[in-house]
């Protein structure tokens, strides 16, 4: 049986996550002592922690095989864009490559409201596109049963 979880505790663990990633890329701390100060100084209360410690771990772990998956639906290498959208596509590639619980349009959904909050103006867009992009790779057999959902 799955685990029982609040989609508005997802949603918070995943700004966490956003601003622990963050943190990791600019400050280059490691993980333990990020996530230390999340769970001290921050106020985790209404975040799904299994789900953050989650995505915080993994995230890094993966970090080369995701990068060499998302490089194909981008425009320009991952280093050249900013820390937040970067950040913003790790989480949705990582949610799409191995949290198959959770639906891809969730996935491309929470990445365009992470964006909007924390990214740039326009930067919800290039986070859709690619997101959208990389799932319709991952799960082509879905794409195809929607287009005959959709004739019929």
């Amino acid at each position: 049986m799955t685990p029982k979880f609040s989609p508005a505790a997802r949603t918070k663990a995943r700004e966490r996550v956003l601003q622990a990633l963050y943190q990791w890329q600019l400050a280059e701390h490691d993980i333990p002592t990020i996530e230390a100060y999340f769970m001290q100084e921050q106020d985790m209360k209404k975040v799904d922690i299994a789900y953050f410690e989650l995505l915080l771990h993994n995230i890094p772990a993966t970090i080369n095989e995701l990068h060499k998956q998302l490089l194909p639906f981008l425009d320009r290498e991952l280093e050249q864009l900013d820390p937040i959208e970067r950040a913003i596509l790790y989480i949705g590639g990582y949610e799409l490559r191995y949290c198959q619980d959770v639906p891809f349009r969730v996935v491309l959904n929470e990445g365009i409201e992470l964006a909007k909050k924390f990214g740039a103006t326009e930067s919800y867009k290039f986070v859709n596109g690619v997101l959208d992009k990389y799932a319709r790779f991952l799960y082509p057999q879905q794409q195809a049963m929607k287009k005959v959902t959709l004739r019929s």
